[in-house]
Formats: C-alpha cells, sequence, structure tokens
C-alpha cells in the first residue's frame, strides 16, 4: 500500500472513503457527510473489514452529531440515526465497538466525538503494525527462519483495518525481512475481494502472489505448497470461534488436514467476550443477486434461489493461534480457549 492512501480518513468536514466497490480499476475517494450516505456505503462495501469499520463507526457519530445539530433533530432521532450506523453490518463486532466507544461523548458535541474518533484511527494503525511483528515472529519460529509461502483467503490488508492490516499486516512485515516467497489468494466469491483488493494490494507492496479460485485452496494446502493459511476475522467469541469471511472454514480444515498452521490475525476489538461460542454469532445473509447475476447478467435458471451467507464460523480448535496487539495466543488442539485481556 502506497504511504498516501489512506483507507479511511477525516477531511475537516467529511469522512473520506476508498472506494472499494471499485477496485482495481480505479482509485477513487467518496466524501460521506450524512448518516444515510455511511450506512449506504457500509452495506454496499464501500467500506469494509471489521476494523475499519469501527473506525468509520466512530467517525459515523460525528457526522450524526454534526447532521443532528444541522437539521434540528431531538435526542430520539440522534440515537436513531447512531443505532442505525451500529447496526449497519451485524456480523462485525469492530462497527458496534467503535460506535459505543464514542458514543458517551455525545452530549459532550462533536469535538470531542470527533477526538475520540481519531484516538481511535491512530490506535487501530499502530496496533495493526505490532499484529504484524507478533504474527511474523511467531510464523519464523514455528516455520524457520526462511521465505514462507502463505494462503490467505478475503481482504485484511490496510483496506480492510483503516491502515497497515492484519492478515496482510504480517505478510507486509514479513516482506520487510526478505522472509516472504508467495502468496495465494483466494478469489473470494462472490464479490472477489481477494482477488480485487488483496491481489491489488500485495501489488502495491511488491509481494508475490498468485490468484487462485476459491475452490482450489484446500488442494493447495494438502499438495504442500503453501507453509500456513493466515486470515483476519470479524468476530471472534470468547471460545476462540472465528467468524470470517465465507470460505475460511474450509481453508482451516484443509490446515487441519495437512498438518500446517492456521493463523487468525485480528485486533483485540474483534474479540467479544459477551458471545461465549460461534453459535451466538449473526451470520449476515447478502442479497441474493450477487450469486444469481455476473456484472447484472444472470448466470443462472430463471426462478433459481440463493443462499448467500457473508460468513462462516471456524471452530477454536481448528484454529492453531491467534494474534492481536497484545501478542500471539496459541490454541492447543482439543481444547477451549478462555479469551480475556
Amino acid at each position: 500500500m502506497t504511504a498516501d492512501i489512506a483507507p479511511v480518513a477525516w477531511t475537516g468536514g467529511a469522512l473520506r472513503l476508498v472506494d472499494q466497490t471499485l477496485l482495481p480499476a480505479r482509485l477513487e475517494y467518496r466524501d460521506i457527510v450524512e448518516v444515510d450516505e455511511l450506512v449506504d456505503a457500509i452495506r454496499r462495501l464501500v467500506v469494509r473489514g471489521a476494523p475499519a469499520l469501527g473506525v468509520a463507526g466512530a467517525f459515523g457519530v460525528v457526522l450524526a452529531v454534526r447532521q443532528g445539530v444541522r437539521e434540528g433533530w431531538d435526542a430520539s432521532a440522534l440515537e436513531s440515526a447512531i443505532s442505525r450506523i451500529r447496526e449497519a453490518r451485524p456480523t462485525a463486532v469492530n462497527l458496534a465497538a467503535g460506535v459505543d466507544r464514542v458514543r458517551p461523548l455525545v452530549d459532550k458535541g462533536a469535538d470531542a466525538v470527533l477526538t475520540e474518533a481519531v484516538a481511535l484511527l491512530d490506535e487501530e494503525v499502530e496496533g495493526n503494525r505490532t499484529i504484524g511483528r507478533h504474527g511474523a515472529d511467531w510464523l519464523t519460529r514455528r516455520l524457520g527462519d526462511r521465505p514462507l509461502r502463505l494462503l490467505t483467503h478475503c481482504n485484511a490488508g490496510a483496506l480492510a483495518t483503516a491502515g497497515w492490516g492484519t492478515a496482510l499486516g504480517v505478510v507486509r512485515e514479513l516482506h520487510i525481512r526478505n522472509r516472504m516467497d508467495v502468496v495465494y489468494v483466494d478469489e473470494t466469491r462472490p464479490l472477489l475481494q481477494g482477488s480485487r483488493l488483496t491481489a491489488w494490494e500485495l501489488a502495491q507492496v511488491g509481494v508475490p502472489y498468485y490468484v487462485q479460485p476459491d475452490s482450489a485452496a484446500a488442494s493447495t494446502i494438502l499438495r504442500g505448497l503453501v507453509d500456513a493459511a493466515i486470515v483476519g476475522a470479524d468476530r471472534i467469541a470468547a471460545n476462540g470461534d472465528t467468524a470470517n469471511k465465507v470460505g475460511t472454514l474450509g481453508v482451516a480444515l484443509a490446515c487441519a488436514a495437512a498438518g500446517i498452521p492456521f493463523l487468525v490475525a485480528a485486533p483485540w476489538s474483534t474479540i467479544d467476550l459477551t458471545t461465549p461460542d460461534g453459535a451466538g454469532i449473526p451470520i449476515e445473509e447478502r442479497p441474493s443477486a450477487e450469486v444469481l447475476a455476473s456484472t447484472g447478467t444472470p448466470v443462472v435458471p430463471p426462478g433459481a434461489r440463493a443462499h448467500n451467507p457473508a460468513f462462516d464460523v471456524t471452530p477454536a480448535r481448528l484454529v492453531t493461534a491467534l494474534a492481536t496487539e497484545t501478542g500471539v495466543m496459541e490454541i492447543a488442539a482439543g481444547r477451549t480457549p478462555s479469551l480475556s485481556q
């Protein structure tokens, strides 16, 4: 990622987002000034990725307070607007966490909320860099001090995190250390966050990669072509069960069969201690059109229905380790971890 690209930024009067729906063909920004615009941007994946959503949610409260002043909202209308931002995507716990962090400051005005939102943004970027160092150290200890072949699913880079990246942050740290051989990038159906976004980010920093169909991941792993898989997370339950982009569970199962590490890299804010296990994580169902059509052209017979979950849940027993800004927690096979800070 080139240094001058900030996926989520505050301009002074608007929340500026990289429009991820247009990548890799075009790099364009959207300036968001109203709540409806932000909710739409979140739902259409203009901004996506759990940590980035958390930051966007915090700045969204700033937008809500400012819009409320402009339009003369009462307290109930303001609370309703903030709640709509918070609930725009139910699986990613960071969105709710970002909103909740700044919500107590609403009565002090937009400037107080803005100061806390900026602090959250700075913390996320620095935390990501720390995750990268921890994850790279752990992989090197586990696999040896040599160039590594890694596989990743979906996008957990700077675009998903407001800066640097979680899973891709580990890749970037290894690349800096000259310890990256190649990354196998799952295309990540149906919206291709892997081939559109992850491949674009890797190209920006010069990391060699292959894009592959999602259905090739298990074979790539079992053929011995990768040393480990590394993914991000949208929510991690208290027992270590991990929700991530649909298709992640298959990668974890293949890693277990091959006996190679399956590493989850995520900020501590992604851990939801109020959800005991993965059964309690809500799974977002995306619009059927994402599966039933390609660039607007139907690809199924008339009357076909779609099952389009955005996420799946990987049981803790399949997660080798979890890298956060506090360090790396190894999860022993057959043992249910208890996550607490």
